[in-house]
């Protein structure tokens, strides 16, 4: 049975009217309009972040500029009952991962472990996590959203994006770990269901991407992802699959 990381206070349900910058939205927020935190500075899939359904956070620190934080939105319609909330807090998801694998809930990826470490040092890296003597790297994609688009919903072009470098370099230390480790995970986690799958646009930089992937799933790193179901109350882990074999 799935045990869901719960918010320590339930998000509300509000209107996403527009974002002002990387960092700030306004939203609607019972009747009034409230300028918000945004948890991601990249780009939020393909769609206008205009009058879209939104979920927000609450912080009880008086010291914090801002009261709120978006922390999901949908690309269902503002009236559809049961929507399909994104996670969009990338920090989040690995409070979600720790909170998984304490709970023992990807024991398909990952059992034989004691001790979970986070925010590891391996080579000139920072990784997530050191599970047990299994080194993982947890990434949360926003630039593709692999869901269904209600009519409502708009869409704008979008330029490939360019930074890649970080990921690059994380790769390849966690493809060099395995010369003294037994694995190397890099977990994709999906804070949602997918529901359709989208075409994936190509970074600018897809050639030396392709070669560092290519070279450490020779040298043993395999790839997995995780999809959740995201709520007002909490998370729940939805599945957990290895798809080294499909990259």
């Amino acid at each position: 049975m799935m045990h869901p990381y719960v918010f320590e206070k339930p998000l509300t349900e509000a209107i996403l009217l527009k974002r002002n910058s990387q960092f700030t939205m306004d939203v609607l927020i019972n009747g009034e309009v409230v300028r918000c935190h945004c948890p991601t500075t990249g780009r939020i899939g393909n769609i206008e972040t205009k009058n879209i359904a939104c979920l927000v956070s609450e912080s009880s620190d008086p010291k914090r500029k801002l009261k709120y934080t978006v922390e999901a939105v949908s690309c269902d319609g503002l009236d559809c009952p049961d929507k399909n909330w994104i996670g969009i807090n990338q920090i989040l998801s690995n409070r979600l991962v720790e909170f998984f694998l304490q709970t023992r809930q990807l024991s398909d990826m990952v059992s034989d472990y004691e001790e979970i470490k986070r925010e590891v040092n391996l080579g000139i890296s920072k990784l997530d996590f050191l599970v047990g003597n299994t080194y993982m790297e947890v990434k949360t994609p926003l630039t593709t959203l692999d869901v269904i688009y209600d009519d409502s919903i708009k869409t704008k072009p979008v330029t490939p994006f360019s930074s890649t470098e970080r990921f690059t370099k994380h790769i390849r230390e966690l493809a060099g770990s395995l010369a003294e480790h037994e694995r190397a995970i890099l977990l994709t986690v999906h804070q949602y269901k997918r529901t359709q799958k989208r075409p994936h646009q190509k970074s600018t930089h897809y050639e030396e991407v392709s070669t560092a992937m290519r070279d450490a799933k020779e040298k043993g790193l395999e790839i997995w992802n995780v999809d959740m179901r995201f709520t007002p109350q909490g998370v729940t882990l939805l599945s957990c699959e290895n798809t080294t074999d499909r990259q």
